[in-house]
């Protein structure tokens, strides 16, 4: 089926548009053509809204409706949380564990392979939140399983998890150089946090080929003037993107707008969010706006996707077509996937999402349907 979009406007993920249709061929973008230019062979479907945008994407997200992935390790999870995304106009997301035991996380990588075996959509792969992180900065994570990598378990996970772990948070002061290089050499995004490390730790770990950094200011060595530490070291590093949690609890907005000046497009989303669970090791109690452990401390977002953006805009004061690439071309860049997500071009994902005026998700199109 060959389909024309036609939306009062469309940001195709550099600008706003008007007077253009997005056709749409085999879930493909086939190309975004003035409205007079519809081929003949192309059913017009008209989209209610104020503004048609890329779909989101949330790269790090440990479970949704009821279902923390790690606490139920099932594909029935996996599917919970795709349907949470989909709340907030995201369509692709990287399932997170924070730290634990190694048979956990290999019981992660099997539960993933399942749910794509059976045709389970969204899931980009699996973010392993630690256990290679400093105690120091441990957060809400459980400090037991917090270790030091040998390169002999970093083999024996990626052998495991190949193709499967795409993403893995690190604290690079607790890593030597064999094993960052290992983990660079797995062709998955290595990023630093839950980090303890001084400005030049932290910036050697950059220098080495660390792209990424996890959820700013959170759980990672502060900007102070005699010592940078890992903020300074992204702020300085002009290559680094890094996530932030766009929801006044995690950060505060004024430290969100201030950083996306510094930043720039190197600044995108996450939820960080979790679900309440009061069962296992990790037990996530709801507190209003957000989610804490048993004992108060701060451990995940009640946030989506389009909930970060809305916030963007009208909290931190990021115009609206910047909020917008910081939910989905930005991820997409890091992914080294944005020919697939986050713009409107011709082989793009049909993933989008329409939006009314106050910038409420009004209607999610997932592979043009």
């Amino acid at each position: 089926m060959s389909t024309a979009l036609v939306a009062k406007e469309i940001f195709n993920g550099h600008e706003i548009v008007t007077g253009k249709s997005i056709l749409i061929k085999d879930e493909k973008v086939v190309d975004l053509v003035p409205i007079e230019q519809i081929p003949a062979s192309y059913r017009i479907q008209h989209i209610d809204g104020y503004l048609l945008a890329p779909a989101f994407i949330d790269l790090q997200i440990y479970g949704g409706n009821g279902k923390l992935f790690s606490a139920e390790l099932s594909t029935e999870a996996l599917e919970a949380t795709y349907e949470y995304c989909l709340q907030g106009g995201c369509t692709q997301f990287m399932i997170t564990m924070a730290t634990n035991s190694i048979e956990k996380f290999l019981q992660g990588i099997e539960r993933v392979k399942e749910y794509w075996s059976t045709g389970g959509k969204g899931l980009l792969g699996l973010h392993l939140e630690g256990p290679y992180i400093n105690p120091l900065k441990k957060g809400a994570h459980i400090e037991k399983y917090i270790k030091k990598p040998t390169v002999e378990e970093v083999n024996m996970l990626f052998e495991k998890g190949r193709g499967i772990i795409k993403m893995m948070t690190i604290a690079p002061e607790q890593c030597d150089e064999k094993v960052i290089e290992l983990l660079l050499q797995q062709h998955i995004i290595v990023s630093a946090g839950h980090s303890n490390a001084t400005y030049e730790e932290a910036i050697d770990g950059f220098y080495q080929g660390i792209p990424a950094a996890t959820h700013l200011f959170n759980a990672m060595s502060p900007l102070q003037g005699r010592e940078p530490g890992m903020v300074g070291s992204i702020y300085d590093n002009t290559d680094v993107m890094c996530s932030v949690v766009c929801d006044g609890v995690h950060v505060d907005f004024a430290s969100i707008r201030i950083s996306k000046k510094i930043m720039e497009e190197r600044l995108f989303f996450i939820t960080d969010a979790v679900t309440e669970v009061l069962h296992g090791e990790y037990q996530h109690v709801f507190k209003e706006d957000r989610y804490t452990l048993p004992n108060g401390t701060l451990s995940g977002s009640s946030l989506t996707m389009m909930q970060c953006v809305k916030n963007g805009v009208e909290k931190v004061g990021i115009p609206l077509p910047e909020a917008l690439r910081m939910a989905s071309l930005y991820p997409a860049r890091l992914l080294k996937q944005d020919d697939q997500f986050g713009s409107i071009k011709p082989g793009a994902n049909a993933d989008f999402v329409v939006l009314d005026d106050q910038l409420n998700l009004k209607q999610l199109i997932v592979e043009g349907e």
